[in-house]
């Protein structure tokens, strides 16, 4: 039997170095086979991160394709059964850093044009692939730069599947319509240092935050609606106190996050929370960081295909969550109407031996050439 295309695809990016933001030659890769398709290949690389922005065709409706090449850390490299940049197949499993994770979905998005494009050369519409090198780290200039330069020349998508590890049991039982909102803050609660032997010539920032960190604990942001869970605030890391064990410290440094949803706004929490600290008589400051909006993918024509394609490649339906961590679709949606993300299983994303089974990469294929197929067609 020969050797699969999609598979054999993303055996070559996994062998390429490409931990986060480094790119490894991933995305010359891809350019090249998409060159040979007649995309036209553009580089929007910004603070040493390399993006591509490809796209073959100039009129409407735009289909995207969007992903990254980076891939976290491989964590203590004897811990793996086999090397992590070595794809090696074991018991039908594919092995290696970012097989799920995703350079798999990044291969197929490849032989899915490259299929697509052989049946329908003269398809309606266009096709783009948005390929980044810093989604996994800072994600300051990855997919935003390349949004931010299309925006700037108004360039805009009608429909975006990005290809990020969607699946918890097996492939193609949950697609991601929508993403929480990400709103982190570092509050400083003032007091006065003193010594411990003296509490009332001191003034304990850690007690007077207490009783607000316990009330912030049980508040009810919101419901959360028919698409997404309620918003729940967290706290990450507390940090106060000199490392004596006689001394009041000054200050306490509180570090949390929101994940909200669009029952609720930034703006909103942040003047709930801060009411809730004043009310408490805490001296405070925070430091806010929006690092997502949240957005929803409502019914309509990709979500009709998504379903259509899943349903014909693999017998199964699928069902819609907005669950997990943040994603690219943050900065896509500001372009784009219609973002929705399918791929593999995340059972292993992140972990050491991360995998992805081998046969379910030509079927991912499929189900994206399915896609293209219902949007870029006369019967469209």
């Amino acid at each position: 039997m020969p050797h699969d295309p999609t598979l054999g695809l993303t055996e070559q990016l996994i062998s390429r170095r490409s931990v986060t933001p480094e790119d490894g030659g991933c995305i010359p890769i891809i350019a090249a086979r998409l060159e040979a398709q007649g995309f036209t290949c553009e580089a929007i690389n910004r603070g040493g991160v390399t993006n591509l922005w490809a796209r073959r065709g100039t009129t409407a409706p735009l289909l995207c394709f969007a992903g990254h090449t980076d891939v976290v850390p491989t964590g203590p490299v004897e811990q793996w059964l086999s090397d992590p940049f070595t794809p090696t197949i074991r018991d039908g499993m594919l092995y290696g850093r970012g097989a799920a994770d995703m350079k798999g979905s990044l291969a197929a998005f490849v032989t899915a044009t490259e299929a697509f494009v052989a049946d329908h050369p003269d398809h309606t519409g266009s096709i783009a692939f948005l390929i980044t090198s810093d989604e996994e780290g800072d994600a300051t200039d990855g997919t935003v730069a390349v949004t931010e330069a299309l925006k700037a020349r108004g360039e805009q998508m009608d429909f975006c599947v990005v290809g990020e590890p969607t699946a918890v049991k097996t492939l193609g039982d949950m697609v991601k319509n929508g993403r929480r909102g990400s709103l982190s803050g570092k509050l400083t609660v003032k007091g006065v240092q003193g010594h411990i032997a003296y509490p009332h010539l001191a003034k304990n920032p850690i007690h007077l935050a207490a009783p607000a960190i316990a009330e912030l604990a049980s508040t009810v942001w919101d419901q959360g609606n028919a698409h997404f869970p309620p918003t729940t605030w967290q706290i990450s890391n507390i940090h106060g106190g000199t490392g004596a064990t006689n001394v009041i410290p000054g200050t306490v440094e509180i570090l949390f996050n929101f994940r909200f949803s669009t029952a609720s706004t930034a703006d909103g929490l942040k003047e709930r929370l801060e009411a809730i600290l004043r009310r408490h008589g805490i001296d405070f400051e925070i430091k806010w960081t929006l690092g997502a909006r949240p957005f929803l993918t409502a019914e309509g024509k990709l979500l009709d295909a998504a379903r259509t394609a899943i349903r014909d490649e693999l017998d199964i339906d699928t069902e819609l969550s907005t669950t997990g961590g943040t994603s690219d679709g943050r900065f896509i949606s500001e372009i784009c109407p219609q973002v929705i993300e399918i791929g593999p299983v995340n059972a292993t994303i992140h972990k050491i031996d991360e995998c992805v089974e081998a046969n379910a990469l030509p079927k991912l294929s499929g189900i994206y050439r399915r896609i293209l197929e219902q949007l870029l067609t006369r019967h469209a």
